[in-house]
């Protein structure tokens, strides 16, 4: 997960919230029907709510570069030499760092180690001995990503 950004979304969102509440109650609220003011307070609220979950889901997206490997990368594959566990992250996965011996088909196989965040449910996919399929950048072999 992308949790710095996910932070950094929803400070900015918040921040913009607070600033347009601002303007409402110090310029706007002046100009509203008498009565109508908890129901745009409810429709403020609910504002920040939607643009906040929208953010979070907009932040959560992988990268445009790892899009972009996950569609034009060459295939394939990986077996799991070994993996150490590192720290557990604040959704109850475990950072991993997995050495793995990559093979792309028409070239050398060779190793490489990648740290990742293993999901609990995924823990036996990344066991030792295990194969998972990647994603290789043509341009530069070192850089691949681990396919869903």
């Amino acid at each position: 997960m992308f949790h710095d950004r996910i932070v950094r979304t929803v400070l900015a969102i918040t921040a913009g919230y607070v600033i347009v509440l601002a303007v409402w109650l110090g310029w706007l609220i002046q100009y509203t029907e008498e009565g109508t003011a908890p129901y745009q307070v409810g429709g403020l609220l609910a504002a920040y709510g939607a643009t906040l979950g929208l953010g979070m889901m907009w932040a959560n997206r992988p990268t445009h570069a790892d899009r972009k490997l996950l569609k034009r990368g060459m295939e394939g594959w990986a077996t799991v030499e070994s993996a150490q566990r590192l720290a557990e992250t604040p959704d109850h996965g475990q950072l991993t760092a997995l050495k793995l011996r990559l093979v792309v088909p028409g070239e050398e196989s060779y190793t490489g180690r990648v740290v990742y965040e293993v999901a609990e449910e995924d823990r036996e996919r990344f066991a030792p001995g295990a194969t998972v399929t990647i994603r290789v950048d043509p341009k530069n072999r070192d850089r691949i990503i681990l396919c869903p």
